[in-house]
């Protein structure tokens, strides 16, 4: 089995669909057939089944799937220490990222980056802190840029801070916030849990709700219409000096702040192209100079 074999059990493992997992790899449907049919040889032994429910795994094909981590991890290994030997900087540098950076960050970052070293590659994943947070924790990504506390016993850097505030169209009071249309959003869970907490400390009554979005970008531009109030990331509305806008405090009457961290594992740093991007991030104002 080669690493292509590998890659197939475990997408077919997560899809349960031959269809799925052929669109998933960009492969025929029967050329997927023909080379689970060949792994099946290799071990004289049947590893799927299909019926009714799609795709069922035999208690070896099961097996092969728990080792299909470890021989990919271990592939990804080896091609990096090579990679590395090389004078050159260069391989592919994997990264989880989390939305609101992806969308306003990334792009500046890596051209930044790639400007210094043309040869290195990327493979970026996206999602909330808290997915990004669980691809850093379990190594499949080299670097992960977070929003929000984590507990994380590793190396870290703290990229920069932002204040959690009310923003509106026009000037409000806090104390009628209960009684006011709030455009909620989806986002992460750290987040919510900080808003929520706020709230409850400070009000009797839950919030009203005016309309749910999709993301704090969406909410931004119904605030900015007038179409209610938002719970915000300062980050967000530092473009919009017109918006009213109040810093939430904490119990102790400090500001409500939200950091982002730059996290990954100290021994990471042994490949040359990790080295160089964490040296990179940590010379910039990362919030002001891309």
């Amino acid at each position: 089995m080669d690493e292509r074999d590998w890659q197939i059990l475990k997408v077919l493992y997560e899809k349960k669909n031959i269809t799925k997992t052929a669109q998933s790899l960009y492969i025929s449907q029967p050329s997927l057939t023909k080379r689970i049919q060949q792994i099946e040889k290799e071990y004289d032994q049947a590893i799927i089944s299909r019926g009714a429910k799609g795709v069922q795994f035999t208690p070896q094909g099961e097996y092969l799937v728990k080792c299909a981590d470890e021989m990919l991890g271990r592939l990804r290994q080896i091609k990096e220490t090579v990679q590395n030997m090389g004078d050159e900087i260069s391989g592919t540098l994997r990264l989880g990222v989390s939305n609101y950076i992806t969308r306003h960050k990334l792009p500046g970052l890596l051209k930044l980056f790639r400007e210094q070293f043309p040869k290195v590659n990327y493979k970026v994943t996206t999602g909330w802190s808290c997915e990004v947070f669980d691809h850093v924790y379990n190594r499949e990504v080299h670097i992960g840029i977070v929003r929000g506390d984590y507990q994380w016993g590793e190396a870290k850097h703290l990229l920069f801070e932002e204040n959690i505030c009310i923003t509106s169209k026009e000037k409000i009071e806090l104390q009628d916030l209960p009684s006011m249309p709030r455009i909620q959003y989806h986002t992460d869970p750290t987040l919510k849990s900080l808003i929520d907490n706020w709230w409850t400390r400070t009000f009797s009554e839950p919030p009203l709700i005016g309309m749910e979005v999709d993301k704090a970008d969406t909410c931004k531009e119904m605030v900015v219409n007038g179409l209610g109030y938002g719970i915000l990331p300062s980050v967000l509305i530092e473009d919009h000096s017109s918006l009213y806008h109040i810093n939430l405090q904490n119990e102790k009457g400090k500001p409500l702040v939200r950091k982002t961290w730059m996290l990954y594992h100290q021994e990471s740093l042994e490949l040359k192209v990790v080295k160089e991007f964490v040296e990179v991030v940590k010379k910039l104002d990362f919030k002001n100079d891309i």
